[in-house]
């Protein structure tokens, strides 16, 4: 039983069981479900969950973000779901949009190697540095074994896509395998062909796709193409004989599949793929490479600006995955990538301004947030730090689209390059060491870096101000719900000493004791003081003059704040947010300034009690300990607008 193990049954249990879950892979910081029906998961409840971020849907996957520690998570979680094959989509959900599963057939196929991947680019990275430091010599035993380590995942980077490839579009892992070392194969590289040997002919002479033909099959021309690095070609050879493996499987009589059907698929994949699928997929990555190119050719700044500011927007739907073959492909066959290298400036523009809020926020716990997320950041991981502090305050998230983008546009008119795959954060940077071991890129590295984070620190420091704010959470895994009202220090309250706040009634019903309530976490009085009502009808108004400081997104509950910095919570019913908000209108928003009296709810009673949940609403002064007393008025019935409690 692992660390997370109690983590991990909650997290299965609210995406549907696991017999909603259809495959599983993870990155960085996400758990990335594949849903039979994504409708039944408990997204608020997921989100509320104490080690949980947030959760995304993007790309045909259920994500739910975790942080630095999710592959402790995912290795307990995959304990639970007993999945024969984790990366697998389903033939249902494969009718989603296309897009959508374009991101999620390239995403689950390069989750399973970025870890090695960032591993050995950090590894030929460092080589490349102590070589040039004058260490030892790029001829030495030491340097070629370095090299090697860093070097083999992306020479035979087909073997190790075939095999996650195979996974992901449902082919034997070992026959994907087969296919990516099928495509290595020396005695097919345009390398082993072209050494010392004149082409038989070329074909489309006179235009970019110009290529050599050295053999052919039966009387058909095989144009030269060396696969070793590629990225594309594999994948398509993969996916085509996942279809031929699908359809033998279909004919050939059980008795001799064991050994037919890899022979068969071999034998019609591997000439489809170099005499046809090999070749397009080239051309296609000539033409992406002449594309990008052509962008950086009308503006450089312009280009780099637009990857740079837009690069996290990116990152929260997932889309950036679709820009991942782009960057791969430049390095592989330009030798370089400039064009979505101005990314890297959003590493640090975000971890400026986490910095930044560290040194502004009054807030002990974003203090407590902010340094762990700025250290995270700069090792490259920035995923924590937008969905735990900058998205959540929303104004520190645009500064630090901002400052990634001049810094973005910086990089872009400098031509700043990038030369070996692999590496996050700071540990990118020996590869973006030119190659003849001058110094000018990385200097533009540190200049860009030192850029982006000036600028997201400064307009931090400037535009940030800590705000009232109002966490509501609801972990929905029992029967408590565990609710926090914080007010930022700096917010300015008038109370005077002895003063008697008279907070009324927001329900006409019944009063009961929160002793006397079922649920621990409310009748513990750990949220707050108060009372309980069960509602008599379905309207919740305003007790107090005030702000409308939080609204749950499925509107069962309501924080405000009033103007005598009393901080009240009105939750409506018990484990209600499992209704997902079937049953509540909304007529407020969080910021809108109410008035005593002013309807700011209605509920629907029948359809709650229908559904089996308990009415009774507690309503607390979650400041409580703010406050020497919380003296209850005392009465078995109340009205809408009588006196409820007074707070003094």
């Amino acid at each position: 039983m692992g660390k997370y193990h109690e983590l991990a049954k909650e997290i299965v249990k609210n995406v549907g069981g696991k017999e909603n879950v259809a495959g599983l892979v993870h990155c960085i910081t996400r758990l990335r479900f594949t849903l039979k029906d994504e409708s039944i998961a408990k997204d608020e409840v997921l989100k509320a969950m104490e080690g949980v971020v947030t959760v995304m849907k993007s790309g045909g996957q259920y994500q739910v973000v975790i942080g630095n520690h999710v592959p402790e998570v995912f290795e307990d979680v995959m304990q639970l779901l007993d999945l024969q094959n984790a990366s697998e989509v389903p033939e249902e959900k494969k009718s989603g949009k296309l897009l959508d599963r374009a991101i999620d057939v390239v995403s689950g196929i390069f989750q399973p190697i970025l870890g090695i991947m960032a591993a050995c680019g950090m590894l030929k990275g460092l080589n490349t540095l102590l070589v040039t430091l004058g260490l030892y010599s790029a001829d030495c035993g030491g340097y070629l074994i370095i090299n090697a380590a860093g070097d083999a995942l992306f020479t035979f980077l087909p073997l190790f896509l075939g095999y996650t490839a195979a996974k992901k579009f449902g082919l034997k892992p070992m026959l994907g395998l087969a296919v990516g070392a099928a495509m290595c194969y020396p005695g097919i590289q345009s390398s082993t062909l072209s050494a010392g040997i004149d082409p038989l002919y070329n074909i489309l002479s006179g235009t970019m796709f110009e290529s050599p033909v050295y053999i052919d099959f039966f009387g058909i021309p095989v144009i030269s193409v060396d696969y070793t690095g590629t990225v594309i070609p594999v994948i398509l050879a993969v996916w085509f004989a996942s279809k031929c493996e699908k359809q033998f499987n279909k004919i050939i009589p059980d008795l001799v599949k064991f050994f037919f059907v890899p022979m068969l698929t071999l034998l019609i994949t591997l000439p489809v793929s170099v005499l046809f699928l090999g070749p397009v997929a080239t051309f296609g990555s000539t033409l992406i490479s002449e594309f990008t190119l052509a962008i950086r050719g009308f503006s450089p700044l312009l280009a780099g600006g637009i990857v740079g500011l837009t690069w996290q927007i990116l990152v929260i739907f997932g889309m950036h995955w679709g820009f991942i073959p782009v960057y791969i492909n430049n390095v592989m066959t330009l030798g370089y990538d400039n064009v979505m290298m101005p990314f890297f400036a959003c590493t640090f523009a975000t971890s400026a301004v986490v910095l930044a809020i560290f040194f502004k926020t009054k807030d002990k716990k974003l203090k407590e947030m902010a340094i762990p997320n700025f250290i995270s950041g700069i090792f490259g991981v920035t995923e924590p730090a937008i969905y735990g502090i900058l998205l959540p305050l929303k104004k520190p998230f645009i500064i630090s689209c901002i400052a990634g983008g001049i810094g973005g546009a910086f990089y872009g008119h400098f031509n700043f390059r990038k030369f070996i795959l692999g590496g996050m954060g700071i540990f990118e940077l020996p590869n973006m060491m030119n190659p003849d071991g001058t110094m000018g890129n990385i200097i533009v590295a540190f200049i860009g870096i030192a850029i982006s984070m000036a600028v997201g620190f400064v307009l931090t420091m400037i535009f940030y101000k800590d705000e009232e704010k109002v966490v509501l959470e609801d972990d929905g895994a029992n029967t408590s719900s565990h609710v926090d009202i914080a007010m930022e220090n700096n917010v300015a309250v008038s109370r005077e000493q002895g003063k008697k706040i008279v907070v009324a009634s927001p329900l006409k019903g019944k009063t009961i004791k929160l002793s006397d309530m079922q649920d621990e976490a409310f009748s513990s009085g750990a949220l707050g003081d108060g009372l309980a009502i069960m509602p008599e009808e379905g309207v919740l108004y305003a007790p107090m003059d005030g702000t409308v400081s939080a609204l749950f997104p499925t509107g069962h509950a309501i924080g405000m704040t009033t103007e005598d910095g009393v901080q009240l919570l009105m939750h409506v019913g018990m484990d209600t947010v499992q209704l997902e908000g079937k049953g509540f209108n909304p007529l407020v928003s969080t910021g809108d300034v109410v008035r005593q009296g002013q309807k700011i709810l209605e509920f629907d009673i029948d359809l709650i009690q229908k559904a089996g949940y308990s009415l009774v609403t507690p309503v607390l002064v979650a400041n409580s300990n703010d406050f020497e007393h919380v003296i209850l008025e005392g009465k078995e019935q109340v009205q809408a607008g009588e006196t409820l409690f007074t707070v003094c």
